[in-house]
């Protein structure tokens, strides 16, 4: 639909975003464990380290020898897990652009917390839609919706450079391409979309982010700011302070 490039919104409170910087470095560096083996041991990764509904819900149950963690760290782990370089790198450029606004409304920890509850909820909504499938989620997409939402319900009138249908440049409001980037998520999950594609864990991170930010972000930030008269490439300003995959034993793995 688009890819975001650049916004204009400054930091305020946080002189950096560390846990923003320091979640795109962890999944690159999971991304990397996970593939440096080759197919097989990526593959084990992922049945150990997904989040597979019929293991969680107890409607089947995973071979002793892919067992990496117990079943209910799933809904965490499998955030940090990706198919391939397309997929880490569109999670993670949404991370990069959106990201350090919402930790720099929230502060550090507390948008950590908010991140890894944005992908439970993710992994649940996905879950409660298919409790028996046996197919690995991963990704960070459930995650990153909910970052996504914060962002659009902090800084909705904030300028996105961007790219249209992956090609063309625009420079528009963020509530234009978040609010048409959320829409879809919620079009191709009542429509019951076949791809391989977790829709409803998108909608799970989705719901998540709108709500909790009203619980993590500071008093001091409001809802709904308007837009900062900041010129593109202005210094901040910085205060103190899936898709589906096939079964085992040859999976196909794909990624939310």
């Amino acid at each position: 639909m688009f890819i975001p490039l650049h916004d204009t919104n400054r930091l305020h409170y946080i002189r950096f975003p560390y846990v923003t910087i320091g979640l795109i470095a962890f999944n690159i560096l999971a991304y990397c464990m996970t593939t440096v083996g080759g197919e097989d041991f990526s593959n084990a990764a992922m049945l150990g380290l997904g989040f597979i509904p019929s293991v969680v819900y107890n409607h089947a149950e995973l071979a002793p020898q892919f067992v990496v963690v117990p079943e209910r760290w799933s809904y965490l782990t499998y955030s940090f897990l990706h198919l391939d370089i397309l997929h880490l790198g569109g999670n993670m450029l949404f991370l990069w652009v959106f990201g350090d606004n919402v930790e720099d409304a929230m502060g550090h920890l507390r948008f950590l917390a908010f991140y890894l509850l944005s992908a439970a909820a993710g992994a649940l909504v996905h879950g409660l839609v298919a409790p028996e499938s046996q197919a690995p989620l991963i990704g960070a997409s459930g995650a990153v919706a909910g970052v996504v939402a914060a962002y659009l319900l902090l800084y909705p009138r904030n300028k996105l450079w961007i790219l249209a249908f992956a090609r063309i440049p625009l420079r528009v409001p963020a509530w234009w391409a978040l609010a048409a980037w959320i829409a879809l998520q919620f079009v191709m999950f009542l429509g019951m979309s076949e791809d391989q594609i977790s829709w409803a864990c998108h909608v799970g991170g989705v719901l998540a982010g709108a709500a909790m930010v009203l619980v993590f972000k500071r008093r001091s930030v409001p809802l709904l700011a308007p837009a900062e008269a900041v010129a593109d490439g202005a210094t901040p300003v910085a205060a103190d302070d899936a898709r589906v995959a096939g079964a085992r034993p040859a999976p196909r793995w794909g990624r939310q």
